[in-house]
């Protein structure tokens, strides 16, 4: 039925926001009452990631995905962007950033690949 389980998962946001039949606590959340469950997730990914626990780290992961597959649905539904925006924004972001891997710039060191990146940076801040 689903392409991917991304997939299957942006099926069960927008079920979950359906105006008719989602669930009323989904359908009340906002950008604003959300934003405080991103950073709880963040750090209860984070927490999981000191303690090596491969399995709550998996769950955590998961958590922030939510996060952020729930903000994409209701961008989506003010008609701003959705979760394809948003993955093609990073992509971009990534591969404008990482010249030594998809550009032409040459790049060995930790040191030197941040000097990259950070000159990416400012140069897309000189732009906006």
């Amino acid at each position: 039925m689903y392409k991917s389980n991304l997939d299957r998962l942006l099926y069960i946001m927008e079920k979950l926001r359906d105006k008719e039949n989602g669930c009323v606590w989904c359908k009340e959340q906002t950008p604003q009452s959300l934003s405080k469950y991103a950073i709880e997730e963040a750090y209860e990914l984070s927490d999981a990631v000191i303690k090596d626990d491969v399995e709550e780290y998996k769950k955590e992961l998961g958590d922030l995905l939510y996060q952020v597959v729930f903000h994409a649905q209701i961008a989506k539904e003010k008609e701003l962007f959705d979760f394809d925006d948003i993955a093609s924004s990073i992509a971009d972001k990534l591969t404008n950033r990482n010249t030594h891997i998809f550009g032409n710039n040459k790049a060995e060191t930790i040191e030197e690949i941040d000097a990259l990146w950070q000159k990416e940076k400012k140069k897309k801040r000189l732009n906006h």
